[in-house]
C-alpha cells in the first residue's frame, strides 16, 4: 500500500469477503469489530504486515501470524456493555432499544441504552478513575466520528436546535415536525442532538417524508398520549407505536447525535441512525461542524443557547472555510423571552455571515432560506 493512501478499513464482513474474491493483499488494513474466525486460512495465507485487528474475534492460528507478521491486535475487553471498536452508527430497534417490549413495565432499564447509562453513571460519569475505561470510550468516541462522516458524505447536513422539554402536545412541536418533514423532502439530511422535545419533532418530520400529509397529524395524535419523556415507558411506548404504524416505504435519512453524558434524556426513536457519544464536547461540536447547509433553532434553554455561540464562533472564524445559515423558529421567543437574537445581531455586524441570520416563525420561510444557500466551498 502507497504511504500516502490511507489504509483500508474493514467494518463490515461482506466488504472484506468482496476484498478476497479479488485476491488483493491484507497488508495495511484495518478490521474494526469483527469475528473473523471464519476467515483464519485467508488471514494465514499471506502478509499482514501494518495491519490492525481492533476489538476482533480471531482464532488462535490467525492471532499468531499476526503477532509474528508484526501486526496490531487489540482485544475486546469484557465486562463493559459497550464496543470501544464499534464501526458503524447505532439503529432503533437493532441497537439502542433491542429487545424493548411495547406495554411492559420498567422495559427501558433492559436496553442497551439504558445498560450503557448506568455503566457510565458508576463509573465516573465524565470522569472516570480508570485510565482504561477512559481510553475505551475515547475510541468509541472516535468509532462513532468516524462512521458519521461515512454516513454523511455526499449528502446536504442542516441541524435543527430545541429544547428537549418541548411537549409532543405542543403546537412549537408540530411545527418543528413540519419543517423537519418539509426539509427531508427537500433532499437535506436532517441531524439533530438526538434527545427528545424539539428535536424528536424533527426527526419525526423527516420520518414521515416520504408518506401522506395527513399521516404525520395521526402520529402526532398518538404521541400526545405521553405529551413528556417521563415516565419514559409510555413515551417510548407511543415512539415506537407510530415508528412501526409508518415504517413502510423507505423513511428519509436523518441522524440523531445524542450524549450519554445527558443520558436522562433519552434517545428519540425516529432518526434513521444514531450517533451516540460519551464526550458531549466532541458530539456538540461535532454536530454544528458537518451542519454545512445551516443551523435552525427552535426555542430551548441553556443547552440550545450554548450551541448558539459555539455555532456562531464557528461562523465568525469560519473554521470551516465559509459561514452558513443561522436560522431562528420563533421570533417572540428568540427577542424577547430569550433575546439571543439582537446580541448575536450585534456580534455579527461588520462580519459577512451578518446577512445570514434570520429570525422568523414561518416554516416556510425556514426551508426557502436553506434551499437559496450556497456554500463558498464546494461540497459534494
Amino acid at each position: 500500500m502507497n504511504a500516502d493512501q490511507p489504509p483500508l478499513e474493514f467494518e463490515t464482513v461482506a466488504k472484506l469477503d468482496a476484498h478476497l474474491r479479488e485476491n488483493r493483499p491484507l497488508t495495511g488494513c484495518v478490521f474494526q469489530g469483527l469475528d473473523l474466525r471464519l476467515h483464519t486460512a485467508a488471514l494465514t495465507a499471506g502478509r499482514l504486515t501494518g495491519s490492525a485487528f481492533l476489538g476482533c474475534l480471531l482464532e488462535p492460528g490467525a492471532i499468531a501470524h499476526a503477532l509474528a507478521d508484526k501486526a496490531f491486535v487489540v482485544p475486546k475487553p469484557e465486562g463493559i456493555p459497550f464496543d470501544p471498536f464499534r464501526g458503524s452508527l447505532y439503529s432503533v430497534e437493532d441497537d439502542l432499544y433491542a429487545g424493548y417490549v411495547i406495554g411492559q413495565p420498567g422495559g427501558y432499564a433492559a436496553t442497551r441504552d439504558a445498560r450503557i447509562y448506568a455503566h457510565f453513571c458508576a463509573t465516573g460519569r465524565s470522569n472516570p478513575p480508570s485510565i482504561l475505561e477512559s481510553l475505551y470510550r475515547r475510541l468509541h468516541d472516535h468509532g462513532m466520528s468516524d462512521a458519521l462522516e461515512e454516513s454523511i458524505a455526499g449528502h446536504r447536513i442542516v441541524a435543527i436546535m430545541g429544547g428537549h422539554r418541548l411537549a409532543r402536545d405542543a403546537e412549537e412541536y408540530r411545527a418543528v415536525a413540519l419543517l423537519g418533514r418539509a426539509l427531508a423532502r427537500a433532499s437535506f439530511v436532517v441531524v439533530t442532538g438526538g434527545g427528545p422535545g424539539a428535536m424528536e419533532a424533527a426527526h419525526l418530520g423527516a420520518w414521515h417524508a416520504g408518506r401522506r400529509d395527513e399521516d404525520l397529524d395521526t402520529a402526532l395524535a398518538i404521541l400526545g398520549h405521553a405529551p413528556l419523556y417521563t415516565p419514559i415507558e409510555p413515551w417510548l411506548d407511543t415512539g415506537l407505536e407510530v415508528r412501526r404504524r409508518f415504517d413502510g416505504g423507505r423513511p428519509a435519512l436523518s441522524i440523531g447525535v445524542p450524549t450519554w453524558h445527558y443520558g436522562h434524556e433519552p434517545t428519540n426513536v425516529f432518526p434513521t441512525a444514531i450517533a451516540k457519544y460519551f464526550a458531549n464536547s466532541e458530539r456538540e461540536d461535532g454536530l454544528l461542524t458537518i451542519a454545512t447547509h445551516g443551523v435552525i433553532y427552535a426555542p430551548g434553554s441553556a443547552g440550545t443557547i450554548q450551541e448558539v455561540f459555539q455555532d456562531a464562533a464557528q461562523n465568525h472564524y469560519r473554521t470551516c472555510g465559509f459561514a452558513s445559515p443561522m436560522i431562528f423558529l420563533g421570533a417572540k421567543y428568540w427577542q424577547h423571552t430569550k433575546p439571543v437574537y439582537p446580541l448575536l445581531q450585534h456580534l455579527a455586524a461588520g462580519e459577512p455571515y451578518r446577512d445570514l441570520l434570520c429570525i422568523t416563525d414561518s416554516v416556510n420561510e425556514v426551508v426557502e432560506r436553506i434551499k437559496a444557500f450556497k456554500p463558498a466551498i464546494a461540497n459534494p
